[in-house]
């Protein structure tokens, strides 16, 4: 009899040891697709999401580095079908600043959990943000997928101690299952260790209604449609970032756009950078498209009105930068040389203009220079060239004042990498927020009259520019 009890409870034992792992074997999932990004006060709070094939629960657990992971309180977040799948999102509020966090996503019931992942928040007392800027990642094949992973590496290897990834939109083709499984499979080591930054590109906005927002848990702006997207902002240092959806159109809305200014006119940062997917400056293929145009016309006046230092976009699968420029115009700028970071950096000192940077693509789909871009494109570049031997990413670093931007190549065959721009910006001057100003009508409602209006201004003034570039093309 005791021998008959003593196997039981062996038994009892031993299932008890290894049902977490047979509850995993037998639901048939796994969590896929964690990422982390910005969801309010970066020094303080993030946003997470995954999936699983299979309803299930949607814990977080988070903690700072060197504190055991499995002992911290569990977040409980939302969870609802997404492309037949379940989508997961939960939200971390009152973290410490400058701090290195850890963290898993899961089911605490079932005892499945994703990875380890880890991500720092920002620091309230200094100015630095070092981040990397991708774009256009298109794929739609695991080869091409992997292809594009490797560029991202190569940018991990290049700046290892990056505070976020900036993604400039068009992480998927067709944004099918197996492309997003596929994006998310080979980005993990840098989507699962690091923070965030989507833009919403036109191939999980245009007809892919939620899609983007469904992938990632962004804390989007009050009014923020995102049938296609959505528009944020975030500081970081002493930068104010607007991130904006260019899907948002036809033209861009006027709520994003009365957003925009009273975004930026509310930010004191020394640096105003704005985020974005279709390119207001490219030599690219689809600069001459009347959306573009009718986007350039729109927005142009409204970044010169805001100061915005920089802007990155992506959409067109080739390189350019702009010289600083305002009013369509170059602005020349005085340059000074100093020794930054132990190399000798030449600046442009406080320039009266806005750089506009179109970094290529980290993935393999890549267009040439168009020659007939419309005026005055090429007139304002500092460079446009293709780069048909490999995918590019960028590094940014800003301190004190100094902008330092460089872009590498990433060579298809040999991995080599290649630095083919570089860009640097001292500002001595800070612009202060204005009292006087009123704030302007964000609600959809409220801004449908002026929505209107712009629409046939902006139409006439594309079909105006329609015939200019067709006059110069004869003439």
């Amino acid at each position: 009899m005791k021998k008959t009890t003593t196997k039981i409870i062996s038994i009892i034992l031993v299932l008890c040891m290894v049902f977490p792992v047979m509850a995993s074997a037998m639901s048939g999932y796994e969590v896929t697709r964690v990422s982390v990004t910005i969801n309010g006060d970066t020094a303080t709070a993030r946003g997470f999401c995954w999936y699983t094939d299979e309803k299930a629960g949607t814990d977080l657990q988070v903690a700072p580095v060197g504190v055991d992971l499995t002992k911290v309180e569990i977040i409980k977040g939302v969870s609802y079908p997404s492309m037949s799948k379940y989508v997961h999102k939960a939200e971390a509020e009152n973290l410490t600043p400058n701090t290195k966090y850890q963290y898993r996503v899961g089911d605490s019931e079932t005892g499945i959990w994703s990875k380890i992942g880890y991500f720092t928040t920002s620091s309230t007392t200094d100015d630095k943000a070092d981040f990397i800027v991708f774009a256009d990642v298109q794929a739609s094949s695991e080869e091409n997928f992997q292809q594009a992973a490797k560029v991202l590496q190569s940018a991990v290897d290049t700046m290892p101690n990056y505070d976020f990834a900036v993604g400039l939109g068009d992480f998927v083709n067709d944004c099918t299952n197996e492309e997003w499984d596929s994006y998310f499979r080979n980005f993990e080591f840098m989507n699962m260790n690091t923070t965030l930054v989507p833009v919403a590109g036109n191939h999980e906005g245009n007809l892919q209604w939620f899609k983007f927002n469904n992938m990632f848990n962004i804390g989007e702006a009050e009014n923020s449609a995102v049938i296609t997207g959505c528009y944020y902002s975030f500081d970081w240092g002493d930068a104010h970032f607007a991130v904006l959806n260019s899907n948002d159109m036809y033209p861009m809305s006027a709520s994003q756009i009365n957003w925009l200014k009273n975004d930026m006119n509310a930010s004191n940062a020394q640096w105003k950078i704005v985020l974005m997917h279709r390119a207001l400056y490219s030599a690219g293929k689809n600069i001459n498209k009347p959306d573009t145009i009718i986007m350039r016309n729109l927005l142009l006046p409204v970044i010169d009105e805001l100061g915005i230092d920089v802007v990155f976009a992506g959409h067109d699968h080739m390189y350019m930068r702009t010289e600083p420029v305002k009013g369509e115009k170059v602005q020349t700028a005085q340059t000074i040389t100093e020794v930054w970071n132990g190399e000798s950096t030449t600046f442009a000192l406080n320039p009266d203009g806005t750089t506009h940077i179109l970094p290529s693509t980290s993935g393999t789909k890549r267009y040439g220079v168009n020659e007939d871009a419309i005026p005055p494109i090429h007139e304002n570049s500092a460079l446009a060239r293709d780069t048909k031997d490999g995918g590019v990413f960028a590094t940014v670093s800003l301190d004190s004042g100094h902008f330092v931007y460089k872009a590498y190549m990433v060579d298809d065959e040999t991995g080599e990498k290649t630095l083919i721009d570089s860009y640097a910006i001292k500002k001595t001057e800070r612009e202060t927020v204005s009292e006087d100003y009123k704030e302007l009508p964000t609600g959809i409602l409220s801004t449908s009259g002026q929505h209107v209006v712009t629409f046939v201004r902006e139409l006439l003034s594309m079909v105006l520019s329609y015939f200019k570039l067709l006059f110069s093309l004869i003439f």
